[in-house]
Parts: C-alpha cells; sequence; structure tokens
C-alpha cells in the first residue's frame, strides 16, 4: 500500500528553518519533519500518556463525559449550557 502525506500548515520562520535544515543534510523537508515530530513525541512521551491517562480517568462510558471531555468543560459547565438530550 502507498504512503499518503497530509498537509500541515508551520508559519513562515518555521517553514524557512525546514528548508534550511532539509538543504544541509541533504534531504526532503518532509523528511526532516518526520523526524523532528517523531523525536519531539518520543522526547515528551510520558506528558503525552499522562495526559492520556487524565483523560481516560474523566471518562464513564457516558455521553456526557464524552462531550464533555471533547469539548474541554466540567460537567456542570455542561449543564449550564443546557446539558444532554434525555436518552430514549
Amino acid at each position: 500500500m502507498a504512503a499518503t502525506s497530509a498537509p500541515i500548515k508551520v508559519d513562515v520562520g518555521t517553514d524557512q528553518l525546514i528548508s534550511h535544515a532539509a538543504h544541509f543534510l541533504g534531504k526532503a523537508k518532509k523528511d526532516v519533519v518526520d523526524a523532528a515530530v517523531r523525536e519531539y513525541i518520543e522526547a515528551h512521551r510520558n506528558e503525552i500518556n499522562d495526559g492520556i491517562r487524565i483523560a481516560l480517568s474523566q471518562l464513564d462510558g457516558s455521553p456526557k463525559s464524552a462531550v464533555s471531555l471533547l469539548a474541554g468543560l466540567s460537567p456542570d459547565q455542561l449543564d449550564e449550557y443546557g446539558g444532554m438530550p434525555a436518552e430514549s
């Protein structure tokens, strides 16, 4: 299966840094970005995993907890905005 790619947006200054790094390393810009993202994720793996654990601890299987987490609102705040529709 062929690899697919998705565009990402970076500011002009970051794009220039990527371009310079790619040029002087003799690599494609996408390869520089790929390596940088992988190194960043590896360096911050514990923080990412902590965030995942916190998010999962907030989910109780209910639609309300999922909406609350995705919206970045506490269940109380969600209720203040009208809550969830009654389940039928």
